[in-house]
């Protein structure tokens, strides 16, 4: 079984036999285990536009600690935005931009773009990772350019490159994790589970 954390009310991780999904109403700050997680910490306070309207940078109510503490407890794995504030707060590695970088007590770092996994975008994101297994290989580097059709051609390439792919998505629909991601986050968090278990 795998605790999915912070997840979309009724999203890709509802109705997986393997899965027990946590969304709002559970409130993930409080899991206690003992499973394993895949956790997707709120990013909104984390990112470029975290201090719009007064907030402050990492005002998530304890999410992405409470994220990190089971990760670290349980094992599994984080997704969050590339270059989000919460790893400067909080320590973590940086990623390199190819590759897992993986560290002498079981944490694994990585940056990929979830448009490589069936995202509209590119949404380039950062994996945090604790278990005794080295994750496998993702898709690295930069996923194909999707711009949108509209601007392209009434604004031309250098508009619509600016504007990117993201112009056209609700916020929802930018934070949506596509079911081929999910599908590689709880692989990588069942392989080192039954690593584990071997061991």
């Amino acid at each position: 079984m795998i605790a999915a954390l912070f997840v979309e009310p009724g999203g890709c991780y509802f109705g997986l036999p393997d899965v027990d999904p946590w969304d709002k109403t559970r409130d993930a700050r409080l899991y206690a285990g003992p499973w394993p997680v895949v956790a997707h910490p709120p990013c909104e306070r984390w990112g470029r536009f975290a201090t719009r309207g007064g907030a402050r940078l990492g005002d998530d109510a304890g999410c992405f600690d409470a994220a990190l503490a089971a990760v670290r407890r349980w094992g599994g794995i984080i997704e969050h935005p590339a270059d989000s504030g919460a790893w400067k707060r909080f320590g973590l590695p940086v990623p390199d931009r190819y590759g897992w970088r993986r560290d002498l007590f079981g944490v694994s770092v990585c940056a990929v773009e979830q448009g490589h996994y069936g995202h509209p975008a590119r949404k380039a994101t950062w994996l945090y990772h604790v278990g005794v297994s080295y994750p496998p290989d993702l898709i690295w580097g930069a996923s194909p350019q999707r711009l949108p059709a509209k601007r392209l051609a009434e604004r031309g390439y250098e508009s619509a490159r600016r504007c990117g792919a993201c112009s056209n998505l609700s916020s929802r629909q930018r934070q949506r994790t596509p079911p081929l991601f999910r599908d590689v986050l709880l692989a990588i968090v069942r392989t080192s589970l039954q690593q584990e278990r071997a061991a």
